[in-house]
């Protein structure tokens, strides 16, 4: 644990983005080999939207980390947050931070942007995608992407992590990003087992469900027990019947253009179907 926090304390920028683009391409190869959906559509033009908005979170994140350090060293300055209260052995420490960074910073501000009217139609873009696979899960609108690095920050803060935690959280948090969404068939009774503590892709496949109330369901990132505590956990029998996208914005030309995609916060609020 010892080797592996310090890999991570001192993890570069090119070992980052290695491990972004490494996981798009792994769950990339499972989709075409073990997919869940068959369904036809072009793949390539689909990715790429969803990469453009990859692109562009990760020019986000650049000034985002500036926010993110000084969060870091003010934590390390003012002895702050909840894991610099008690001494906990290395493992514990990691443990807890990530599930504390994980609920404030992933599971809280989502919950938020499903209830909060205007946050929604920032949201909305992410929900949008009518054909949700492993490119989907960066999908999000770059003021959405600054309520996320709010949050972190925020998270950090009152965790206590240090830079090491931080950085085995974001890249924790990517993976699932990716697993989750992920368009790939899992044995459904190993799926079902871990799911009452991790995210897997049955799971989060619901929250992305055209309609309420399963959209505003399932909402963790990394662990799934946040949603069973706050009882915002929802099944659905049958997941090849589900249906992508959301309802208030169905109609392929307005979620296949990146500058409909980028105003649509700023358009009419529409009123989903009940």
């Amino acid at each position: 644990m010892n080797e592996i926090f310090y890999f991570f304390e001192n993890i570069t920028s090119q070992t980052r983005v290695f491990f972004l683009v490494g996981g798009l391409f792994l769950f990339l190869t499972l989709e075409f080999g073990i997919p869940f959906f068959k369904s036809p559509y072009d793949k390539l033009n689909h990715a790429k939207i969803n990469i453009t908005f990859t692109l562009i979170t990760l020019i986000i994140n650049l000034f985002g980390a500036i926010g993110i350090l000084k969060s870091v060293d003010l934590v390390k300055n003012y002895n702050l947050g909840i894991l610099n209260a008690v001494e906990t052995p290395l493992w514990l420490y990691v443990l807890i931070g990530i599930a504390l960074m994980d609920f404030i910073g992933a599971w809280f501000i989502h919950w938020i942007q499903h209830n909060v009217k205007w946050m929604w139609k920032f949201h909305i873009i992410h929900h949008s995608d009518p054909n949700v696979d492993v490119t989907s899960g960066l999908r999000h609108h770059p003021v959405e992407n600054v309520f996320r690095l709010c949050f972190t920050i925020l998270a950090i803060l009152i965790s206590g992590a240090n830079f090491g935690l931080v950085m085995i959280y974001q890249t924790v948090s990517v993976f699932f990003a990716h697993f989750s969404h992920a368009n790939i068939r899992f044995p459904e009774k190993i799926e079902y087992f871990i799911s009452f503590i991790f995210v897997t892709p049955r799971f989060h496949r619901i929250h992305h469900h055209f309609m309420q109330p399963h959209t505003d369901s399932n909402y963790g990132n990394i662990f799934s027990f946040w949603d069973h505590i706050f009882k915002t956990k929802k099944d659905f029998k049958n997941s090849k019947k589900i249906r992508f996208g959301v309802d208030t914005h169905m109609d392929k030309e307005e979620i296949s253009s990146l500058i409909n995609l980028l105003t649509i916060p700023f358009q009419p609020y529409r009123s989903p179907q009940k």
